[in-house]
């Protein structure tokens, strides 16, 4: 790591913006580290970390902030990058998972192609929360045969549990900032 990237606190480049999407939340904006470049290049260069070197088959990130990360990670590692999307948004034939949300039922799915069974897969997201989605990707991922290597987001809320959820299902999970609360 370049010595720039090491003065960078990436914690003081996500701007939190209160009562979004509404009272009581404290919405964690990764959109500013993503606009600085020497931010963005040291998130990714962190999560790619553990896995240079290594074979990792495909990126999966979660729409939508998870393809902006997941791409650069892709790219990193030289791996094909696999979109998780909300229902009906992908073209082609697609295996679908549902999964709760605070209020309700949605769903997401991928192309039923796009992971060839036994491929070596890292997870990526912005930020982890009480894991639902998640989880329910990991799940989804399994279905087709994928093999896990580990889920990573940037941010971690702790207190929701949801990376916590996700070692119970025996994914390591790598996150680079924590923030207290919700």
């Amino acid at each position: 790591m370049d010595h720039d990237n090491a003065l960078i606190d990436l914690k003081q480049t996500i701007r939190t913006i209160p009562d979004y999407p509404k009272p009581g939340i404290m919405f964690r904006d990764i959109t500013t580290l993503l606009g600085n470049p020497r931010a963005f290049r040291r998130a990714v260069d962190e999560l790619v970390q553990p896995w240079a070197g290594s074979k990792v088959d495909r990126v999966a990130g979660i729409e939508a902030r998870g393809f902006i990360i997941g791409g650069a990670v892709a790219h990193q590692l030289s791996a094909g990058f696999v979109p998780i999307r909300k229902k009906g948004k992908l073209p082609h034939t697609t295996v679908r998972v549902a999964y709760s949300l605070e209020y309700g039922i949605d769903e997401m799915e991928v192309h039923s192609d796009a992971v060839v069974a036994g491929d070596r897969i890292i997870l990526v997201d912005d930020l982890i929360a009480t894991g639902g989605t998640a989880e329910a990707a990991v799940k989804l991922l399994r279905s087709i045969g994928a093999e896990i290597l580990a889920a990573c987001f940037i941010v971690d809320l702790p207190d929701l549990g949801g990376a916590e959820r996700l070692r119970a299902l025996g994914v390591p999970v790598r996150t680079l900032v924590a923030f207290e609360g919700h």
